[in-house]
């Protein structure tokens, strides 16, 4: 079965909505990592979809998907070593307590 590009394209937008409104709503900070994270894989899931209708060789876009989650993951760890020693310094994971620049 053969799944339209129209129906994949939708799943997308909605990964990426969904991403959107979860990095402007939420306060907590691994929270807001998370729904990066989901519009990554929105990124991700247009470059395959795409790569499958349009290239001659569909590898190409599981091969950037791959190099996307690659740099995900990289950019996973950066954030979560940031988050780690922003709590032991302020006890805290919200954004609205984070003032770094009033001591």
């Amino acid at each position: 079965m053969i799944i339209p590009l129209g129906h994949i394209l939708i799943f997308a937008a909605a990964l990426f909505v969904i991403g959107i409104y979860g990095t402007l709503v939420r306060r907590n900070i691994i929270g807001i990592l998370l729904s990066i994270e989901l519009i990554l894989n929105a990124a991700n899931v247009n470059l395959v979809a795409f790569s499958r209708s349009t290239s001659l060789e569909p590898a190409t876009g599981q091969i950037f998907a791959i190099f996307v989650i690659t740099l995900a993951a990289a950019t996973a760890v950066v954030g979560l070593a940031i988050v780690l020693a922003l709590f032991r310094t302020r006890k805290t994971i919200l954004t609205d307590e984070m003032d770094l620049l009033k001591w």
